[in-house]
């Protein structure tokens, strides 16, 4: 046989381990959104492909046996072909050395083994890894014939595997579910690459934790409620709602742990308009108010708001004490984040550079977001700075008090009653 006998030989065992390669990478790495996507678009292989994925066992045991058989026999032609033209070649420089027939091997071996290493393996899958589902569609047809023609073979090889898999009770099963850290992933890269803003990105990440954050992260709490009592007189009535103007109010018998309902501002200004005596006993009309534990998710809050056809509800602890109220608003502020929220410039006000001043109300998730600090320690046992400040100091903390963390220093700077009512955080100098 020919020298270029042997090359054709040679480059066409390459040319079919580079499909091979190709084939297992592609089919592992395709995504199966992606694939989803073509499917609906009306690509059959692609929907072929997904078949496969679900039952990869026969696909993989075929490229096995062939990358093997290419390899054997690559070695052994490539051997065979090159050795007796390198030894010729050698021998016009050294003549009758004892060495030659060994380099000319070793040389032959090295350079078949570079070429099944360049062409057959590494640049194939390298494409097939930036293209995986492209690469998939095209190569899924000439697999399929792959494995028709090797079928007995496969059920051979594979029943053995398969029955040394279940001997040692070893799961061969792939479990294709989507955790919320897979969707954040995602959504880091795509943040990361520019195909979704910062803001869009903690949309979707708010989505994802209004299952997780409980009614309290959202509330008004108990001592910010301005609420309206049965025995208030009118002027008492009028200068409550001048002094905190609101669309509806808390109404609640002499205090706020006994809620009547609520009331709505434009019923009292219409009589205000009209010159007509306001009264919570006689002519304004208390509506019913929803009532619900503090223990309530976002997301289930939302659902009850949906069933009850109501967007506001009074939240109760363990000992029906009133902790605070929650409006369908407030949850969508929560959702929305930095796309509607200005709690940077009510809680959170920047002083210069390295320095913040902040509310002890903060919830914990705006520090986070405002300092860019990945995550603050046990996060699940408190909600607010002030509350990191207490874990962090185990303590009810006073004026002066500070606790260091992350780069930052976190400085109580005003307390009411007991409740620390502003922080100071800086930045330390590294």
């Amino acid at each position: 046989m020919s020298f270029l006998n042997h090359l054709f030989i040679i480059m066409a065992l390459i040319s079919a381990s580079a499909f091979f390669s190709c084939a297992e990478i592609a089919l592992a790495s395709a995504r199966k959104i992606r694939l989803h996507q073509m499917a609906d678009q009306g690509d059959a292989n692609a929907k072929t492909v997904l078949a496969l994925q679900e039952q990869p066992g026969n696909f993989f045991t075929v490229v096995q046996i062939a990358l093997n058989a290419i390899a054997i026999m690559g070695g052994i032609l490539g051997e065979q072909a090159l050795s007796p033209y390198v030894a010729a070649f050698l021998e016009q420089f050294f003549e009758h050395e004892v060495w030659l027939d060994k380099a000319s091997f070793l040389i032959s071996f090295v350079s078949v083994t570079s070429l099944f290493i360049i062409f057959a393996d590494l640049m194939p899958k390298r494409l097939a890894m930036t293209y995986p589902e492209q690469a998939a569609v095209i190569i899924v047809k000439p697999m399929l014939w792959c494995l028709r023609l090797l079928r007995p073979i496969v059920f051979m090889y594979d029943g053995i595997a398969t029955g040394l898999f279940k001997l040692f009770n070893i799961k061969t099963t792939r479990e294709d579910a989507i955790t919320f850290d897979d969707v954040s992933a995602i959504v880091d890269a795509g943040t990361a690459s520019g195909a979704l803003q910062r803001q869009e990105q903690h949309l979707i990440e708010n989505v994802f934790e209004l299952d997780t954050r409980t009614v309290t992260f959202a509330m008004t709490q108990r001592d910010n409620v301005t609420f309206l009592r049965l025995q208030d007189d009118e002027d008492t009535l009028k200068k409550k709602i001048t002094d905190d103007p609101h669309s509806r109010f808390l109404v609640c018998d002499d205090q706020i742990d006994v809620v009547v309902g609520y009331v709505e501002s434009k019923d009292i200004l219409k009589r205000t308009l009209n010159h007509q005596p306001i009264s919570l006993n006689k002519e304004l009309v208390v509506k019913n108010i929803l009532a619900i534990p503090d223990s309530l998710t976002l997301s289930e809050l939302l659902t009850r708001f949906k069933a009850t056809n109501q967007d506001l509800a009074f939240i109760l602890n363990e000992y029906a004490l009133v902790v605070g109220i929650v409006t369908l608003n407030d949850v969508m502020k929560t959702l929305m984040g930095d796309l509607v929220n200005t709690f940077q410039e009510d809680q959170i006000v920047k002083r210069d550079e390295n320095s913040w001043l902040i509310d002890g109300v903060t919830p914990i998730e705006d520090v986070r977001r405002a300092l860019t600090i990945e995550q603050f320690p046990n996060e699940e046992n408190y909600e607010t700075v002030a509350g990191f400040m207490m874990y962090s100091l185990k303590k009810i903390p006073k004026r002066t008090d500070f606790s260091e963390y992350a780069g930052y220093k976190f400085e109580v700077v005003d307390i009411d009653n007991y409740r620390i009512d502003q922080l100071l955080v800086s930045r330390l100098e590294k």
